[in-house]
C-alpha cells in the first residue's frame, strides 16, 4: 500500500508523495549540470560570471591539488570561507575525491574553532588569508599540517581586482611562502581541468556540519551522499514548476550553515540554477544585487525580509521577477507575508528542519496554504510523530503538544565519534529533534518551544550552556544562566542572570567585554541581570524553564505599567 498521510492532499497536485530517487552523489550532480548546461552561469560574484563548464573545470584542478597534498578518500577537508566562489570549488572537489568536506563559521572564536577542527580530524584547511594568523594561534592545538589560502579577490572582475587591494586594504593579507602553507590560486593553476571520475559513493559520508547539543558541545553531523542528494531532490520536487538552467537563487544563507550547504549550493547545482553570492548579507548588498542580477528566488529569515521591507530602496523597485521567498529560522508574519505577495507578486514558503536531517524536514505547500505560524507540512518520502515528551512510546493526539520525530532519507547518518549521543536521538530509524511541536487536522506543523533550551537567534542555534561556562570563567562571577527571550529584529536573543561572588561589583557591560573575547558575536547577551540567588532543584540542578517563566512574567509586569 502506498505512503499516505493526512498532509499528502495539501500539496501542490504536481508534487508526489513518494519520489523514486535518483542515485546521483553531490559531486555528480555537478558532473551532469556541467554536461548538459555549459554555459549557463553557475555562480556571480560582485558581478564575475562562472558558467558551469568552468566551475567542472576549476573543482577537477583543485580535486587533483588535493590529492596531492596528500588527502585521499574518506579524509576529512575542513572549510573556513564565506560565500565566495572558492567555498563551492573546495566543497566540490573534496566530494569528487571522496573525501569529507567539513564546514566551519568564520564568526567562531579562536577557542571554538580549535574544537571544531580537532574533533574533525582534519588534516587539511581551506581558509581566507585574513583569517590565517587566527588559525596558526590554534593549529598546534588541531591536527591540521596545511592550510591553502583564499583572497576574496581571486575571482572578482576586471578592474575590480586590481583595485581592490587598494579600495579595501584592511581586507588584504599578503601571504608570504611559509611551510605548509599554499594559495589557492598558485594551486589550482598547477593542475588540468580535465574530467575527475568521483571517487564517492551514495552511502558514504560527504560532509560534517557542526550542530550544538544540551550541553554546549558541539556535534559534527555525519551526511552521506544519500542524505544530501534526497534531501535536495526533495526540495526540488516541492517547487514542481522550476525550470532546470534556468533559475537563479540569492545566496543569503551562509554556505557552512545547512541551509545555506543544502537549500542553496547543492540544490541550485542539482538543477544548473545560478547562485548570486552574498558574502555579507546587508539589505544594502542584498538590494544591489536584486536590481543587478534579478535572482528568481530569495531566501532568508525573517529579519532579512523585515529589513529589506524597511528599506525604500526595496519598496520601490520593480520585483515583479521573485518568483518565491524561502523563510527559515521562524515562521513570517502575515503582515511580512501579505507585503511581499503584493509587492512582488511572487510565493512564499516557511520551512523547517535542523542539520540533523540534512535540514529541510517541513514546508509550506508550494503555491498552496501558508497557514501563518505553522512551518508546513512534510516533505515527500518524510514521516513525522509527536510523542510524548516522557514517554517516547505514546503518540499525542492531533492538536497536543509533543516532541517532533522525523523519519526519511534525509536523516543523519549519525553524530561523528559520538556513538552514545547518537543512541540518545536516533532510535528505530526515527531522529528524536528536541523540539516540541503539535500538527494541526491537515498535518500542518506548529512548534511551539525547545525541549533543549536551544536559542534560535536570526537562524543561528546558541546553547546556552555554552555561554554559562564562559560566564563561570569569570573570576567575580560565581553562578550564571542564560536564557532566551524574545526580540523584535532576531526572533530570539539570550539574557543572562548572574550571581556575583561575595564582596565582588562588575557591570553589566564589563561581562559583555569579556564575552566578547571568548564567544561569536551572536552568541554574547545584549541583556546582564544580576541575581541573589538561581533556582535550583533539590540535588542543585539550576532550574533554567522557571528562570525563563520569572523573566516572563517581569516582562508582562513592565510593560503593563508602560501601557
Amino acid at each position: 500500500m502506498a505512503f499516505q498521510r493526512v498532509w499528502h492532499k495539501h500539496y501542490n497536485p504536481d508534487v508526489p508523495a513518494e519520489l523514486a530517487f535518483e542515485h546521483l552523489t553531490v559531486p555528480e550532480m555537478l558532473s551532469r549540470s556541467a554536461r548538459k548546461f555549459p554555459d549557463t552561469v553557475a555562480l556571480i560574484y560582485m558581478g564575475k560570471k562562472i558558467r558551469y563548464r568552468e566551475l567542472d573545470s576549476m573543482v577537477n584542478r583543485f580535486a587533483r591539488a588535493l590529492e596531492d597534498l596528500g588527502v585521499k578518500k574518506g579524509d576529512t577537508v575542513a572549510m573556513l570561507l564565506p560565500n565566495i566562489p572558492q567555498v563551492v570549488i573546495a566543497n566540490y572537489a573534496a566530494f569528487r575525491i571522496g573525501a569529507v568536506a567539513a564546514q566551519n563559521n568564520p564568526l567562531y572564536t579562536e577557542r571554538e574553532l580549535a574544537y571544531q577542527l580537532n574533533d574533525s580530524d582534519a588534516k587539511v584547511l581551506v581558509t581566507l588569508d585574513l583569517l590565517l594568523p587566527r588559525v596558526q594561534k590554534i593549529q598546534s592545538a588541531t591536527k591540521i599540517r596545511t592550510v591553502v589560502t583564499c583572497h576574496i579577490n581571486d575571482y572578482l572582475p576586471f578592474p575590480k581586482k586590481q583595485l581592490f587591494p587598494y579600495v579595501k586594504r584592511e581586507m588584504y593579507r599578503e601571504v608570504t611562502k611559509q611551510p605548509g602553507v599554499f594559495q589557492f590560486t598558485d594551486l589550482i593553476g598547477r593542475y588540468p581541468g580535465t574530467p575527475f571520475p568521483s571517487k564517492a559513493g551514495w552511502e558514504d559520508v560527504g560532509a560534517l556540519l557542526y550542530t550544538g547539543g544540551t550541553t554546549g558541545v558541539s556535534k559534527g553531523v555525519m551526511l552521506t551522499h544519500a542524505n544530501m542528494s534526497c534531501n535536495v531532490q526533495q526540495l526540488r520536487w516541492w517547487f514542481p514548476d522550476l525550470k532546470e538552467g534556468e533559475e537563479s537563487m540569492m545566496g543569503i544563507f551562509p554556505f557552512f550553515h545547512s541551509a545555506g550547504f543544502t537549500g542553496i549550493q547543492n540544490m541550485c547545482i542539482y538543477g544548473a540554477a545560478t547562485i548570486v553570492l552574498v558574502p555579507r548579507p546587508e539589505p544594502g548588498i542584498i538590494i544591489e544585487l536584486l536590481g543587478k542580477f534579478r535572482p528568481t528566488y530569495l531566501p532568508g529569515v525573517p529579519t532579512i525580509f523585515v529589513g529589506l521591507l524597511n528599506d525604500k530602496r526595496f519598496t520601490s523597485m520593480n520585483l515583479r521577477f521573485i518568483k518565491g521567498f524561502i523563510a527559515g529560522a521562524a515562521p513570517l508574519a502575515v503582515e511580512t507575508i501579505k507585503a511581499l505577495r503584493e509587492l512582488t507578486g511572487g510565493d512564499i514558503i516557511n520551512v523547517y528542519g535542523l542539520t540533523e536531517i540534512t535540514p529541510m524536514g517541513t514546508a509550506s505547500p508550494w503555491k498552496g496554504d501558508i497557514k501563518p505560524g505553522t512551518v508546513g507540512v512534510p516533505l515527500p518520502n518524510t514521516d513525522l510523530r509527536i510523542v510524548d515528551v516522557d514517554d517516547p512510546t505514546k503518540e499525542m493526539p492531533q492538536g497536543e503538544a509533543g516532541e517532533v520525530l522525523f523519519k526519511g532519507p534525509q536523516v543523519m547518518k549519525g553524530y561523528y565519534k559520538k556513538p552514545e549521543e547518537t543512541a540518545a536521538v536516533l532510535k528505530d530509524g526515527w531522529l528524536h529533534t528536541g523540539d516540541i511541536g503539535f500538527l494541526d487536522e491537515d498535518g500542518y506543523l506548529t512548534i511551539v518551544d525547545r525541549k533543549k533550551d536551544m536559542i534560535v537567534a536570526s537562524g543561528y542555534n546558541i546553547f546556552p550552556q555554552e555561554i554559562d561556562e564562559v560566564l563561570f570563567e569569570h573570576p567575580k562571577i560565581l553562578e550564571a544562566c542564560t536564557i532566551g527571550v524574545p526580540d523584535k529584529y532576531r526572533g530570539e536573543a539570550p539574557k543572562s542572570y548572574v550571581v556575583l561572588k561575595e564582596g565582588e561589583t562588575l557591570a553589566p557591560e564589563e561581562i559583555i567585554e569579556f564575552l566578547k573575547e571568548r564567544l561569536a558575536p551572536y552568541k554574547v547577551p545584549k541583556q546582564i541581570e544580576f541575581i541573589d540567588a538561581l533556582l535550583k532543584t533539590a540535588v542543585g540542578k539550576v532550574l533554567r524553564r522557571e528562570l525563563k517563566e520569572m523573566d516572563r512574567k517581569k516582562r508582562e509586569e513592565w510593560e503593563a505599567k508602560q501601557a
